[in-house]
């Protein structure tokens, strides 16, 4: 990933002002993950959809920040943190500008499936979250509309099939 400590990783960024990331592959009952649509706040046209997660607060442990965000983002609290199944290094712009980040992403299940979008946004994410739907496999393969992880479907697919990988796995970086 990167070429030594705090060296400079794939995207060309150097890896310690790489925003910490924990992102949340939530699944119901059915096998069905949780992804909110996004948007880019000037251009609602531009739109994609990513799992639920952000960047951690303090000195919050990623476990710690996946929970919280989750919450925040859905109103899920019923759940039960699983392993680290992914991470990536993705870079991306939103909001007229560059976001460089270190996204780890852990396994949780729910039985709590009614969820909503809103309750414990950030206002930029008031101004570019549309809502959130559950997804089953087949359907993430067919989306028409960008999702990210990019391979979220491959993966989830592998996921559900072999189970939580013994180590995590290192995505491929994203940069867009």
């Amino acid at each position: 990933m990167a070429e030594g400590p705090g060296g400079a990783g794939r995207t060309g960024t150097d890896e310690r002002r790489l925003r910490k990331v924990a992102r949340v592959v939530l699944l119901d009952p059915q096998d069905r993950i949780l992804l909110l649509h996004g948007f880019e706040p000037d251009d609602p046209s531009s739109t994609w959809w990513f799992t639920p997660g952000g960047g951690l607060e303090g000195e919050e442990s990623r476990e710690e920040a996946a929970l919280r965000e989750l919450a925040e983002e859905t109103g899920i609290t019923d759940v039960r943190l699983g392993p680290l199944l992914w991470r990536r290094i993705c870079s991306f712009p939103f909001a007229g500008r560059r976001w460089d980040q270190d996204e780890w992403y852990y396994l949780c299940r729910t039985q709590q499936t009614p969820a909503r979008a809103g309750g414990g946004l950030t206002e930029l994410e008031r101004r570019s979250v549309a809502g959130l739907r559950w997804w089953t496999a087949d359907e993430l393969a067919t989306a028409t509309e960008p999702v990210y992880p990019t391979r979220l479907a491959e993966l989830l697919r592998t996921l559900l099939v072999e189970g939580p990988p013994s180590a995590p796995v290192i995505l491929e970086t994203e940069r867009v």
